[in-house]
């Protein structure tokens, strides 16, 4: 049991983090930024440099903490839930021209995402699963709007059209 909890937390570092980092610089970056090319470059750039930094420190958390007998292993989950779930988020950018239908297909692709590990927590755990799929909900849109606000008036302060 402890093991499934060890990995389910460090799954959900990385899906929850990627969620919350992709989501929101991709919202930032649509209001900033006229060219999809431009925000999936910056998306993989930001997503790759993300996904090593969370798993170097997942590794380094797990020794340090002595949580886990292989914390190579839990840095290497976060990291590989981290590259998935911004994938699965850009790639919507690559195929769909229009950069707000292609925010909401992300944001549509993120709130399947946050069902899909919920429900899969809640099976292993057998905890409810409204509750834990409402905050992970609620964090995540927040922070993407918050992100948005800032896309917005960095590119009204800034008189940035790229």
């Amino acid at each position: 049991m402890i093991a499934k909890n060890i990995s389910l937390g460090s799954m959900v570092l990385g899906i929850h983090d990627a969620l919350v980092s992709t989501l929101g610089l991709i919202a930032g970056l649509v209001f900033a930024l006229t060219t999809n090319y431009v925000i999936v470059l910056t998306g993989i750039i930001a997503s790759v440099a993300a996904a090593l930094s969370m798993t170097a420190s997942q590794y380094l958390a797990e020794k340090a903490n002595g949580n886990s007998e292989c914390p190579f292993a839990q840095g290497l989950v976060t990291g590989a839930a981290y590259v998935i779930t911004s994938t699965c988020l850009l790639m919507p950018f690559v195929f769909i021209k229009q950069t707000f239908y292609a925010m909401g297909i992300s944001y549509i692709i993120a709130i399947l995402v946050i069902v899909a590990f919920n429900l899969l927590k809640a099976k292993i755990r057998s905890e409810p699963f409204w509750p834990h799929f409402l905050e992970m909900l609620v964090i995540c849109s927040v922070v993407t709007f918050v992100a948005f606000i800032i896309g917005v008036c960095a590119k009204n302060c800034f008189n940035i059209d790229i």
